[in-house]
């Protein structure tokens, strides 16, 4: 019976199909969950940027001009038209990382009465537009943690709500 060859460790590359001794194999495997490893690295590296970027942009508020409530109303209008055709009765309007809250959400998630003066910078306007010009027209919002990372509060969601018309 003639002895199988394989190739020496050093003339292996990923994704190499010959056959394999056990050790190579492991070898493989092992720079197989190396790349892997990288590419999650990688891409956690690239989303904590992101989120980053994103803290910095909510922290700075919008200018409140006339043609800029026009915009984000029209926008909001054809959101909730939407929604309503799909028979539903409330919409995510906005989703923040917790730390635009002061406490990190903790007010929201135990429904606090007082959550709102824990909002900073562009969740504290979404919130102040909602008070002064739309719940005003009936809309209620709730405000909720919407992930928990490892266990943890994570992002939170406001969600305009509307009542369903009675049957």
């Amino acid at each position: 019976m003639e002895a199988v060859k394989t190739k020496p460790l050093a003339d292996l590359e990923l994704g190499d199909e010959t056959f394999m001794s056990a050790a190579e194999l492991g070898d493989y495997m092992a720079k197989l969950r190396a790349a892997n490893a990288m590419k999650d690295f990688q891409s956690l590296d690239r989303n904590d940027k992101a989120r980053v970027e994103l803290i910095k942009t909510l922290s700075v508020p919008i200018d409140v001009t006339p043609e800029k409530v026009h915009e984000i109303t029209q926008s909001l209008l054809h959101k909730l038209r939407i929604a309503a055709e799909q028979g539903k009765n409330e919409l995510m309007v906005m989703r923040f990382p917790n730390v635009m809250c002061a406490d990190h959400g903790r007010a929201i998630n135990n429904a606090e009465t007082g959550w709102p003066e824990t909002l900073r910078g562009r969740p504290r306007q979404a919130y102040e537009f909602w008070r002064d010009r739309l719940h005003p027209a009936g809309y209620g919002l709730n405000a909720m943690i919407v992930d928990w990372p490892d266990g943890m509060p994570g992002d939170v969601g406001f969600f305009l709500t509307w009542e369903k018309p009675r049957s």
